[in-house]
């Protein structure tokens, strides 16, 4: 008897997606399961996000055209789940009568026994994965205990809640017998890493019980918090060769004003002095941030200083996102007073500033020999990334398919012959 099918599609950030994978291996089995496939299915599981306006609009879209695939018989059942039916779980269930059920960032247990599918501790840190098998996100917490004004993640993931080292080893371990060669360790608040479980920051001693793993070959930090940043990870980053030297780290703004309004817990200052540190200790260090433009109270000077910053410190990558207010966060009581043409303006600047940084630092890059790991084949070229490249956000390395038959997944010595503005172009040696 052929088995029903199941697609899952995950919108939003890479933790939702670490969510759908755990939530496909529980399933594996009972049904055939896919991710974002493009063929028919019986069932499909939509997973939300519930960040900013947008995110919300596009899980919104998904789950009525979803409902409407099944009036038409085209699926059975639909399933929502994630960050925006554990926000607004009350208002989908008057207004989504066609859901068959809605659960969220805490039910994956529930929704597997809505399956029809016993849910098997037995099976935790084990998932199915979506990404090529070379590379693996790692999520080490959930949640976050910080208090920023404009973001609704702690009204929606709860406190930070740490997974326990011996539990991320064997996850490790799991992933390095799948052929994962790439980790990329992603929370909410990654430098907050051990406070809850062991009195204090422990994401230095994390590392290096992951990068003791057989198999695995690189680490690279994404989300780390820049207030109170513990520094002895500066140096298991310059000392571990399997630690990348790249940091994501975003910064949200400079403006002192901007910085205390946005509850950040640090001011231009120490900001400046963080960066500069990072810079020194870690004398190759990549630099990715995200910053926030349209802020309430967001001066012509005050987003001067933040396109100063910007110039000055030359991040070798950057996002902008233009300021969303969101209810039940504390900025939302404050007059959101930067007009939304004027949000727009200040974030092409911005990203037209970035553009040419990127393509300068790329062309420094111009015959230097790099490590590349080759993620994909794309017509008559091998497209792969640098140990400062993180999949889908960064730059790319493209290699002709004429010159050399490679291996996806494997790290070769490029030569790096030409570059613009976020792609690089490479002989393999």
């Amino acid at each position: 008897m052929k088995k029903a099918s199941i697609n899952i599609m995950t919108l939003g950030c890479s933790k939702n997606l670490v969510d759908s994978e755990v939530l496909m291996r529980q399933l594996d089995g009972k049904y055939s399961v896919s991710h974002e496939s493009n063929d028919e299915a019986d069932i499909v599981i939509i997973n939300t996000c519930g960040f900013i306006h947008d995110a919300k609009e596009e899980s919104i879209d998904a789950i009525l055209q979803a409902t409407e695939a099944k009036k038409d018989g085209q699926l059975k059942k639909v399933y929502v789940m994630g960050c925006l039916s554990e926000r607004y779980r009350e208002d989908l269930s008057k207004e989504l009568t066609d859901v068959d059920g809605i659960f969220g960032v805490t039910d994956l247990p529930e929704l597997v026994t809505a399956l029809k599918v016993d849910y098997k501790k037995e099976l935790i840190g084990e998932r199915m994965l979506t990404t090529p098998s070379h590379f693996a996100y790692l999520k080490i917490s959930e949640g976050c205990d910080r208090t920023c004004a404009f973001c609704a993640i702690p009204l929606i993931r709860g406190k930070h809640k740490s997974k326990s080292m011996e539990a991320l080893v064997a996850e490790v371990e799991f992933l390095a017998s799948k052929g994962v060669k790439e980790l990329l360790l992603i929370a909410q608040e990654l430098t907050y890493y051990g406070v809850d479980l062991y009195g204090k920051r422990r994401l230095a001693e994390l590392l290096e019980r992951i990068t003791a793993v057989e198999g695995i070959e690189w680490v690279r930090l994404h989300y780390a918090y820049p207030a109170a940043f513990p520094t002895d990870v500066l140096k298991v980053m310059r000392e571990n060769p399997k630690v990348c030297n790249y940091l994501d780290i975003p910064l949200q703004h400079i403006n002192t004003a901007l910085l205390k309004s946005m509850n950040r817990g640090l001011n231009a200052e120490t900001t400046v002095s963080l960066i500069e540190r990072i810079k020194k200790e870690v004398p190759n260090v990549v630099l990715r941030t995200t910053l926030i433009v349209g802020f309430p109270g967001e001066t012509g000077e005050a987003f001067q200083e933040l396109y100063d910053f910007v110039e000055k410190y030359r991040f070798d990558r950057m996002g902008v996102f233009t300021y969303s207010s969101e209810e039940g966060t504390a900025a939302y009581e404050l007059e959101d007073d930067v007009p939304e043409e004027i949000k727009q303006q200040r974030a092409d600047r911005l990203m037209m500033l970035q553009q040419q940084i990127s393509l300068e630092l790329n062309q420094e890059k111009v015959g230097k020999q790099e490590d590349v790991i080759i993620d994909r084949i794309e017509g008559e070229t091998f497209v792969g990334r640098t140990a400062s490249d993180s999949p889908e956000v960064d730059n790319e390395v493209i290699i002709d398919r004429a010159e050399k038959e490679l291996v996806i997944g494997e790290i070769y010595k490029t030569e790096i012959m030409k570059a613009d503005f976020f792609d690089l172009y490479g002989r393999v040696l």
